[in-house]
Parts: structure tokens; sequence; C-alpha cells
């Protein structure tokens, strides 16, 4: 199981070092996106019960991007892992900002249009 999820994070970090390089300015990075999510994996794919590492992660990333780019540069990280991931299941991840009790301008998804957010 952790070989499992360690092929998924070097796919992530991959799609994310090319995702990544459209994004200027932000003070946030993809890797401490993934590492923010990384708890979040087994939610993302299984459903059941968000485990409290994951909500602390998806908070701590909400209190880091407060800026334009940095929310744009999350995003297109998410987005990407999104992608990566395998059964990625869409309500999954879009029901779970509201089950960690936090607000996301934007889904996580791999068919979200990051460029469109904006501060």
């Amino acid at each position: 199981m952790a070989t499992h999820k360690l092929k998924y994070v070097v796919v992530v970090l991959m799609c994310m070092a090319v995702v990544g390089a459209h994004v200027a300015k932000a003070d946030i990075n993809c890797g401490q996106v993934v590492n923010f999510i990384a708890p979040c994996i087994n939610y993302l794919i299984n459903g059941g019960a968000v485990p409290g590492g994951c909500c602390d992660g998806v908070k701590n990333l909400v209190l880091l991007a407060q800026t334009t780019a940095d929310r744009q540069t999350a995003c297109n990280c998410l987005k990407a892992q999104a992608a990566a991931i395998s059964p990625f299941k869409n309500a999954n991840a879009e029901a779970l900002p509201g089950k960690c009790g936090v607000n996301l301008p934007y889904k996580i998804s791999n068919s979200t249009n990051c460029n469109n957010i904006k501060f």
C-alpha cells in the first residue's frame, strides 16, 4: 500500500513541475501542496471518514494560499494531483473542504480552470 501511494506522489510531483512553471510570483509551491494533501489520498480514492491529518493539511493550505497567485498555484497543483490519482473521485474531492470546515474559492477537480481564480 505504501509503494502504491509513493508511485502516485512521484507522478504527481512530475506533473506539478510542469504545471507550476505556468504560475508566477506565488509564495506557495507544489511540494507544500502535496505535503498538505497527502494524508487525504485514501479518502479521495475510497471516500469514507476523512482522516484528521487530512483536514489539518487542507486547513493549512487555505491559510497559506491567500493571494491570487498562491490560490492559482495551489489549484493547479491540486488539479495535477487529481489527474494523477487513480481512481480519483470528484465527489469526494468536492466534499472535502466542507467536511474539513473550510471554504476553498475553487473546486478540487481535474477539470477546474485555475486561471479564473481571483483573490
